[in-house]
């Protein structure tokens, strides 16, 4: 990854006494690197670290393990789904028929699992899997390829996108409560918010 951001010197967590004191809890939790899973086995984290890193095109290892750990967690606490398409299993069957089959795939393709298989042939397999055109074995049996990779991309991006980090860079000011917006109209930035750098 080219990590170019238009706020080099722009820190969200600057601003965080004027959070409130939950809400800066949260948002500081999400800069420790959890690597204890409840839900993952250890091979399903790494077939996921490398699938989220190519996917993300990002592979600094605290951002990704947050996603991987918010992940975890969407799986373990198993709230179900606004809404599922006919024939696509609950995400916790999915992901884990899913990670099973993508793992095989590094085995039939090179002999070795799929996170260790170089970027260029894990993301030739990503391409297949998010167009539905890899071959299928047993282990893609009931398992819609498509469907497995649009759920990883929402769940991904979901995390990638609420870490501070990534706030930082994308300009992103952070909660605004209890403070709010003052200055609304377009163009206009309040004083705490992010200025493009030339």
């Amino acid at each position: 990854m080219t990590n170019h951001s238009y706020y080099p010197t722009y820190n969200v967590m600057d601003e965080q006494k004027e959070w409130d004191a939950n809400t800066r809890n949260i948002v500081n939790a999400r800069l420790q690197r959890e690597t204890m899973y409840q839900y993952l086995t250890q091979v399903e984290a790494e077939t996921l670290r490398a699938w989220c890193s190519l996917l993300m095109d990002d592979n600094r290892g605290e951002i990704i393990q947050y996603v991987l750990c918010h992940i975890d967690e969407v799986l373990t606490q198993d709230k179900g789904e606004g809404q599922r398409k006919m024939n696509v299993p609950p995400a916790r069957t999915l992901l884990r028929q899913g990670l099973k089959a993508i793992d095989e795939t590094g085995w039939i393709d090179n002999s070795k699992p799929f996170f260790q298989l170089d970027e260029t042939s894990q993301r030739h397999i990503m391409l297949q899997i998010s167009s539905d055109s890899y071959p299928l074995t047993e282990n893609w049996d009931g398992v819609p390829q498509k469907a497995l990779f649009q759920k990883l991309l929402k769940l991904s991006v979901d995390a990638y996108y609420s870490h501070p980090l990534v706030w930082s860079e994308i300009g992103f000011g952070g909660p605004a409560y209890p403070r709010g917006y003052v200055r609304a109209e377009t163009g206009q930035l309040d004083p705490w918010e992010a200025v493009k750098e030339q």
